[in-house]
């Protein structure tokens, strides 16, 4: 009888083209993947909750694969654990209904976007933005109001959309704090397009750095164009930080409760 497991994981995306296999790169999914094999002996399908692009990391990303269910939950985070290089880690397995899909069954993204004003700090650049010592995080708030709620964000995303998926997505919250000299962009909604959160991150440091006005940031959200955002922060500040779902497929790493 085939079983559905639920895992949640945690990457350091740097030396990664991002989540999905491709032919230029080495990807997360195809490394996971070729653990499995090992495990399985044969080859294993994954299912993750949306990708991730080259160099951006995460802390909570889900996905879903199908087997035999001869092996628990915890046999299989030792297994892949021990197999996986130490970049890519398994948090928690879990076993769940076929019901459960990790894309289509989630209900909210949560996606940080980290800056920070340290110069020359050999340790960030791998997994923060520099920004300028004067950027007025107090305009970058009242900027990010403008994207709360449910809007069409077309114009941050450079991806090609098909006709059939939807541009129209709830920011549903966006929290700006400041930690030592490093800031923190907490945004979560129903789901983002492609580079989205990068974008908005974009425009919300040109804000900061009084280089937009709101109004011109309204401007671009209004206009539903492609072409309106030429602005794309780099992909080592962000971090899919946690994919939320229904009560009975809630899933969460031991080692925080």
């Amino acid at each position: 009888m085939t079983q559905r497991y639920q895992v949640l994981l945690a990457y350091d995306g740097f030396a990664y083209h991002g989540w999905q296999k491709q032919i230029n790169g080495l990807s997360v999914q195809e490394v996971i993947e070729k653990a499995f094999e090992k495990i399985h002996k044969q080859k294993t399908s994954i299912t993750a909750s949306g990708r991730t692009d080259a160099g951006v990391h995460a802390t909570g990303q889900v996905f879903h694969f199908d087997a035999d269910g001869k092996i628990s939950e915890y046999g299989y985070e030792q297994a892949l654990n021990t197999i996986l290089p130490k970049d890519i880690r398994v948090l928690k397995v879990k076993k769940v209904s076929a019901e459960f899909h990790a894309r289509f069954s989630a209900r909210e993204k949560r996606y940080d976007y980290v800056l920070t004003r340290k110069k020359n700090d050999p340790f960030s650049y791998r997994y923060k933005t520099k920004v300028r010592d004067n950027i007025d995080v107090d305009v970058m708030r009242k900027a990010s109001r403008i994207f709360l709620g449910k809007h069409d964000f077309t114009s941050f995303t450079h991806a090609k959309i098909p006709e059939n998926k939807p541009r129209v997505k709830e920011i549903r919250n966006i929290v700006i704090t400041e930690e030592g000299q490093d800031i923190r962009v907490r945004f979560e909604a129903d789901g983002f397009l492609r580079y989205q959160v990068r974008m908005m991150s974009a425009v919300l440091i040109r804000a900061g750095e009084g280089k937009l006005t709101e109004k011109q940031i309204q401007a671009m959200l209004d206009a539903r164009d492609k072409e309106a955002v030429r602005f794309n922060a780099p992909s080592e500040g962000l971090y899919l930080v946690k994919v939320t779902y229904d009560p009975e497929f809630a899933i969460s790493d031991d080692s925080e409760t």
